[in-house]
């Protein structure tokens, strides 16, 4: 089983090309230490309805700094998707190896018993110009691959989904997640839990 040391010591452990739809390369991978000025680049240039819909603490060089530095240091893995042409990065893919209690308790509450030794949290980003264009779904596989290594059997989604979000719900049930109910996020924002229990880890059929 992989951890956060062993991939911030050797990225190209979960490095992999990809080409998108319109045949461009492209290399998914995990950020590192020198990420910080196109991270900063990548935060910066996302609209006001990106940020509404993926929020971060800042948006700016020192929000970009803070992400680097926390690599291998807490709980998080984080993925960048990068043009290999541009070198621009042009999305984030976020794990979460903890739970938060809001979290646990909402899924109990639905019948589901979430633990860090199976569940892990999932937050996508990408730049305005890659949203629709199916470059999530191309990339998707490769997460529940890093899931895998980690060690982890199920992946719930980052602070829900906005329920007004409606390519974020049909990208997330093109690619096997299930609703498990709604909630009311950050302001009472109508919002949505869903889970993806990984192939070969779904629970037994009840009778």
């Amino acid at each position: 089983m992989l951890t956060l040391t062993d991939i911030a010591e050797d990225p190209l452990i979960l490095t992999r090309g990809l080409r998108l739809r319109d045949a461009s390369p492209a290399v998914l991978r995990p950020l590192v230490h020198a990420d910080a000025e196109r991270l900063a680049d990548f935060l910066a240039g996302l609209s006001a309805q990106s940020r509404r819909l993926s929020t971060f603490d800042g948006y700016d060089l020192a929000a970009a700094r803070d992400l680097c530095a926390a690599i291998a240091r807490y709980d998080k893995l984080r993925l960048v998707l990068e043009d290999e042409s541009s070198e621009r990065i042009v999305g984030l893919f976020e794990l979460s190896l903890a739970l938060t209690t809001s979290d646990i308790a909402r899924y109990l509450a639905a019948g589901i018993q979430l633990t860090e030794r199976t569940d892990c949290r999932f937050g996508p980003t990408l730049a305005d110009a890659y949203q629709g264009s199916g470059a999530g779904s191309l990339v998707f596989p490769f997460v529940t691959e890093a899931v895998r290594l980690l060690g982890r059997t199920r992946i719930i989604l980052w602070g829900g989904v906005l329920a007004d979000n409606a390519q974020a719900l049909r990208f997330y049930e093109k690619n096997g997640f299930q609703h498990v109910g709604p909630f009311a996020g950050p302001h009472g924002t109508p919002s949505l839990d869903m889970i993806l229990p990984l192939p070969g880890h779904e629970p037994p059929l009840t009778t």
